[in-house]
């Protein structure tokens, strides 16, 4: 895969920053990640590399499980979070580092593009998800922010939301974004809910895979741009402790191809990974292979 030139440089000073939110409005679930991550081992996995920095997990407010004035659940904390997440990201950028943001669930993606702008207007994004993510707010079946990230970030329901969240989202355009994944179309066309596809500058479905090599994701993204991953993009047989599982998905070996090369790229200025939950993982089968794509993904980046 190609998503700008590759850059090889020396190793990156990965700080990681644990984000556990879940936008359901729960502190159980995906929430409970970073945490579970660091017990199996995440942190020693990654200390041996130069300048590793393991910046604990934001401190954040005890969600209220009812939905807001924009239709989400958890309203007051999301729009907290993404603040702490932004100013994380914008720290870590700061003192040269990659930050590595460990949710948690996909929200997370907004406070780290809100800092990318900070730098620079027009940030892109490599979105790797199993979903779109781009239900109306007050349509969503669930009321979850991991419903809608993206189309919160490319602007497209401004008009509904309260004026408070839309003060901290980031505004991205379409132009400048690669999605890669999502499986959920027959969902949405269910739900009468609109489909990003032909409006992001590429929108790459399990069928058209191979083509993530060739010239749909070859296009230079904007630098700074951020990548994100959610790891329901995943085969259920790859890893099933994923809150909304579909058929079909990627193995672990692909996504660490896609996501290495996304590593390595010029231009990329970070990386969540997103939607583990451990409440459905007891023998932690799930998180040793979580770490293991994270070392392997960040260490084939960086030509080792």
């Amino acid at each position: 895969m190609q998503v700008g030139s590759v850059n090889r440089m020396v190793p990156r000073e990965v700080e990681l920053i644990g984000v556990p939110a879940n936008s359901s409005g729960t502190v159980d679930g995906v929430a409970r990640a970073p945490a579970v991550l660091r017990q199996r081992g995440l942190s020693a996995a990654l200390a041996g590399r130069p300048g590793f920095t393991d910046a604990g997990d934001l401190a954040l407010p005890a969600p209220q499980s009812r939905r807001g004035p924009s239709g989400l659940l958890a309203e007051e904390a999301l729009i907290t979070m993404i603040g702490r997440v932004a100013g994380a990201v914008r720290g870590a950028r700061g003192r040269g580092r990659f930050p590595v943001v460990l949710g948690g669930d996909c929200p997370v993606m907004l406070g780290a593009l809100a800092a990318l702008q900070d730098e620079q207007d027009r940030p892109g994004l490599l979105f790797v998800d199993g979903h779109e993510d781009a239900w109306p707010p007050l349509a969503s079946p669930t009321g979850e922010a991991a419903d809608c990230e993206l189309g919160l970030a490319l602007g497209l329901f401004d008009a509904a939301l309260d004026r408070r969240l839309r003060g901290v989202l980031p505004r991205i355009r379409g132009a400048d974004v690669i999605a890669i994944g999502p499986r959920d179309h027959d969902e949405l066309a269910a739900a009468g809910v609109p489909t990003l596809a032909g409006r992001l500058r590429a929108l790459i479905r399990p069928a058209g895979f191979d083509a993530v090599k060739g010239a749909a994701a070859a296009a230079a993204l904007p630098a700074p741009w951020w990548l994100h991953t959610d790891l329901d993009v995943l085969a259920s047989t790859e890893l099933a402790a994923v809150d909304y599982p579909q058929p079909g998905g990627l193995t672990w070996e692909r996504l660490t191809e896609i996501t290495s090369a996304a590593l390595a790229s010029e231009g990329c200025a970070g990386w969540s990974v997103c939607i583990y939950n451990p409440d459905l993982d007891p023998g932690r089968q799930g998180a040793d292979e979580i770490i293991g794509y994270l070392s392997k993904a960040i260490a084939h980046a960086d030509g080792r």
